[in-house]
């Protein structure tokens, strides 16, 4: 009776593991799916060639810092303006634009307000974003700096979206939880996503 019960002990350690494996199998399977889905949009009629001049308008803020918005805003305005392939409008210079065009919300302009806008500043594009994630975050005793972001342009003349992507850096993964460390500091993930959503646009 003995080896009996200790055979079916080690059948149900068996099933246990194989059930496991499949669990983990399946899961990274999801992982690699949801890689594959692209997250840039290009539109195909659109030659892009021809934007000169960019308006970069305030950034929609959904995370928990008050100043992660106006941060990454910059980041990415000097990043875009350092590539020299455009030439990015000064901040105050689209503030004023906005004020002149009597746009209530500069963070979700209507493709109407978009076109007034790039009329006054002089605009090829307009470019806007939501900031979804910025700062520290936190698993138990584990916490780390993470950022995500979307960015959208639209085209001055008609207020047609012709672009938009979105990045994701830094956060809590298997590096963090077992060795601890916090994590890649905020400036440096910031620039990482900034920089990839430039190689994404360019």
């Amino acid at each position: 009776m003995g080896t009996k019960l200790r055979q079916r002990g080690k059948k149900t350690v068996m099933v246990s593991i194989f059930n496991r494996f499949i669990l983990l199998s399946l899961l990274l399977f999801s992982f690699a799916g949801c890689a594959g889905v692209p997250d840039v949009y290009r539109d195909p009629n659109m030659d892009f060639g021809a934007i000169r001049t960019i308006a970069v308008l305030p950034f929609a803020n959904l995370s928990r810092e008050p100043s992660g918005a106006d941060r990454v805003r910059d980041v990415f305005t000097n990043a875009l303006l350092s590539t020299g392939a455009v030439y990015v409008l000064p901040t105050g210079e689209v503030a004023r634009g906005l004020s002149r065009a009597g746009i209530v919300n500069p963070t979700a302009p209507s493709p109407e307000e978009v076109v007034k806008l790039g009329g006054i500043v002089k605009a090829d594009a307009v470019i806007t974003g939501v900031v979804k994630e910025y700062g520290e975050v936190r698993s138990g005793s584990t916490e780390a700096n993470v950022i995500s972001l979307s960015l959208q342009m639209m085209e001055a003349q008609t207020g047609k979206i012709i672009w938009s992507a979105s990045a994701t850096k830094g956060g809590i993964g298997w590096n963090e939880r077992l060795l601890g460390g916090g994590g890649e500091p905020m400036n440096k993930i910031t620039e990482q996503a900034v920089n990839e959503l430039i190689d994404k646009l360019l």
